[in-house]
């Protein structure tokens, strides 16, 4: 009796568990977006899976996963270890993009190179993606780290910051790219994420323990999206896609279409090669390496951390 009433306890334990949807974190750039056509559709209800998508600004939907608010999150290669250092571990399941252009550093009028800044303040969210694009392309131009100033704000922020008076340039993504030259008429991007193509790989990273009790929910979340990039960029199906992504932006059309540009999706078939173990940019592996030194470098953790037990490509490779 004694053991059946365990088994008993034990399965409605699973059952509860598996009756909870899984909860994702998502956030404005448009290979995280691009989800919202997935949602909008039903395709989830579709595909027999139970996903609760949740609206944050980037940062916040890290520390909602951090706390363990959310089973899932949508993030950088490089900030997963960020994040993973502080507690909040992940297994990067699936590669959605990689930035081609939408994350940028921009600079006021008159600035037309990296070079141009020395002796200058930049903002960025420091420890996060855009400090890792400047730091790239100061190391290309020969740049010392001390021949700027950086001036940490969150990514939101980076608008006013571009406003401000003592601040001569800022690294953001697209949308808040966008926002950022409005606010300052005639400021441009000197440097993008298309001068270094796998320098920043966005990805889908799960609570481990998720990961291992509602494996088959996830499976199901990652064989969608190949449906996701093919709605977005069949010339069909496009203009709807595109206005269903700058609805939830609160953007028109027309302002986000040419945002797609700067997101390189990949098709799951693009993201097994990416998997595969390699140096450089071409392989999550060794961008995330590259990531990890460049954490660890400027203090954003204090130990280096395990960059492949990060890393699962069961999930892609299984489709």
């Amino acid at each position: 009796m004694a053991g059946a009433l365990v088994t008993m306890a034990a399965f409605c334990s699973i059952s509860a568990n598996a009756a909870q949807p899984l909860t994702i974190g998502y956030s404005d750039w448009p290979g995280w977006v691009a989800w919202q056509v997935a949602i909008d559709k039903g395709w989830f209800k579709d595909a027999g899976v139970d996903v609760k998508f949740q609206w944050f600004d980037y940062s916040a939907s890290m520390d909602a996963f951090a706390a363990g608010k959310i089973d899932g999150v949508f993030m950088t290669n490089g900030d997963a270890l960020v994040t993973g250092a502080g507690g909040g571990r992940s297994k990067m399941i699936l590669i959605t993009d990689y930035s081609n252009g939408n994350d940028m550093i921009i600079a006021k009028p008159g600035i037309k190179t990296l070079t141009d800044l020395k002796g200058k303040k930049v903002s960025v969210e420091v420890g996060l993606v855009e400090h890792l694009l400047l730091r790239n392309g100061m190391k290309k131009a020969g740049m010392k780290a001390d021949d700027i100033e950086i001036v940490g704000a969150k990514t939101n922020e980076m608008p006013q910051m571009l406003a401000s008076n003592d601040i001569s340039a800022i690294g953001a993504w697209e949308p808040i790219a966008g926002q950022a030259r409005k606010a300052v008429p005639g400021a441009k991007a000197i440097y993008t994420s298309a001068d270094e193509p796998g320098l920043i790989y966005d990805v889908l990273a799960v609570n481990p323990a998720s990961v291992k009790d509602r494996r088959d929910d996830w499976q199901k979340v990652v064989k969608m999206w190949n449906k996701v990039v093919a709605y977005i960029e069949n010339p069909e199906t496009q203009a709807d896609a595109v206005k269903i992504m700058a609805a939830r932006s609160g953007v028109s059309p027309a302002e986000y279409l040419p945002l797609l540009k700067g997101t390189k999706l990949l098709t799951l078939e693009e993201g097994k090669k990416v998997y595969v173990k390699a140096e450089g940019y071409r392989s999550i592996y060794g961008s995330t390496e590259i990531a990890n030194t460049f954490n660890w470098y400027n203090k954003a953790y204090g130990l280096s951390q395990n960059v492949p037990s990060y890393i699962d490509p069961s999930f892609t490779n299984a489709n």
